[in-house]
């Protein structure tokens, strides 16, 4: 674990006096916050805040501490959250913490990028675009190994592409075709969209 390792992410001191004021109520001794991205590289990416006592932060989280807390960063996340921003800003409504992280959304492709990062990158750069055409997307679900047949990846067509007549045609011929393309050690795809739902579907 990496202490005040060097991530351009901002906590103002608006949004640390927040956090010193919500950490100070609870009743464990030295909670922190720690700091993650769900769905990171893609556009349903979210910047995520939870709680953190000592001993439960990740192997490889980094910690950056502040005069009053300690933040744990997520390991996975670090690419993600370059360049971003807690802020906290009052209203009338008392106030509220934003989370600004320009990255999140865009993939992430080094030499250490998941399978998973790689797929997301696929889809968002090359399938999706093409997909956007009949109001369709696609996102993915999981990957896991499959004993028979390798690795394959699950994915949910939405939009357009639910329901739709051609979607097997699109799975096959378009999408599996080009991740496994792109992505040699991808073995399979499918499909988990409830297609009994055609209301948006493109063909019908």
């Amino acid at each position: 674990m990496l202490v005040n390792a060097d991530l351009k992410m901002e906590i103002t001191e608006s949004a640390q006096g927040y956090l010193k004021e919500l950490l100070s109520k609870q009743t464990v001794t030295g909670m922190g916050v720690r700091i993650y991205v769900e769905n990171p590289g893609t556009p349903r990416a979210e910047c995520c805040m939870a709680y953190c006592a000592e001993g439960e932060q990740e192997a490889d989280d980094v910690v950056k501490e502040y005069p009053e807390f300690r933040a744990y960063i997520e390991g996975r996340s670090l690419p993600y959250l370059e360049d971003s921003l807690v802020d906290y800003s009052k209203d009338r409504m008392g106030g509220q913490l934003t989370f600004r992280a320009p990255r999140s959304k865009v993939p992430n492709l080094g030499p250490n990028a998941s399978i998973e990062e790689q797929i997301n990158h696929v889809l968002y750069a090359e399938v999706n675009p093409g997909l956007a055409a009949h109001g369709g997307n696609v996102s993915l679900v999981e990957v896991f190994e499959d004993a028979t047949q390798g690795l394959t990846a699950v994915l949910r067509f939405g939009g357009g592409c639910q329901g739709c007549s051609a979607v097997d045609m699109t799975l096959r011929d378009g999408v599996q075709t080009t991740l496994c393309e792109r992505i040699p050690e991808l073995k399979r795809v499918t499909d988990t969209t409830d297609h009994s739902v055609r209301e948006h579907a493109y063909y019908r």
